[in-house]
């Protein structure tokens, strides 16, 4: 192998570079945005959650990073994806290292923000961003490894199958991690604010899980149209990629 061709196959490709950058644009989103809880009123009364729903600021930011990876894993493969996700997730305590830091670091008198106020927004609860580190983790490399399932009990047919199931899952399991650590373990067990009673945990869930869901539906043309256009304009440089997905 010539040594233009050993640097053209490891020359990431514009759809690779694209999924990762959206990739982590959305994770960083979603760290930033966790600590606010939105409420939203819809026209029905649901089981459990009422007709008030209730999820964090992360949840479109978060589905974005599912969306993200499921179109990463049909394209270049489990072994790849797996890299991106744990390598976001180390990145995640570099994102928070950088803002904690800059939270601590001394104010300006001239400064148009105040200490108090900047801290405040960018400061989420350690509750909060133990909760979101773990069900990351967890729910993103399950939603890898469940999408490759489905990918091979398919025969790499029925992209919709792949997207809502992997992430339909992943999602509950992220929802779940999330609500139970962030307002009912990491309070008791730290200190760190009241524990929620049980008829607020399963009002959190529901309500996440249902939006979710949601989101993971309508996401499907979205998946379909960037993995069909990534592949129709050839940007995902299937022939240096071929090698890389043996034994996937």
């Amino acid at each position: 192998m010539t040594r233009d061709s050993t640097q053209s196959a490891a020359t990431p490709t514009i759809g690779q570079v694209t999924l990762i950058g959206l990739f982590v644009t959305a994770l960083v989103t979603a760290q930033l945005t966790a600590s606010k809880i939105l409420g939203f009123s819809i026209p029905v009364e649901l089981p459990i959650a009422g007709a008030q729903l209730a999820l964090p600021g992360a949840a479109l930011a978060y589905a974005v990073t599912f969306l993200a990876s499921d179109c990463y894993s049909e394209l270049y493969g489990r072994r790849a994806a797996q890299v991106m996700v744990n390598v976001g997730f180390a990145m995640n305590f570099v994102l928070l290292v950088l803002v904690w830091s800059t939270i601590a670091a001394p104010v300006s008198p001239a400064s148009p923000v105040a200490a108090d106020t900047f801290a405040t927004v960018l400061g989420a609860s350690t509750n909060i961003v133990i909760a979101s580190l773990l069900a990351y983790v967890v729910s993103q490399n399950w939603d890898v490894l469940a999408f490759h399932r489905l990918r091979e009990y398919t025969d790499g047919d029925h992209l919709w199958l792949r997207n809502v199931g992997s992430t339909a899952s992943s999602q509950a399991i992220d929802t779940v991690i999330f609500v139970t650590v962030g307002f009912a373990l990491a309070p008791a067990v730290l200190g760190s604010g009241e524990p929620a009673g049980v008829d607020l945990l399963a009002s959190l869930i529901v309500g996440q899980y249902l939006l979710k869901l949601l989101i993971a539906v309508v996401d499907t043309p979205v998946v379909y149209a960037i993995v069909g256009a990534i592949r129709e304009y050839g940007l995902d440089g299937a022939a240096l990629d071929s090698a890389g997905r043996t034994g996937d």
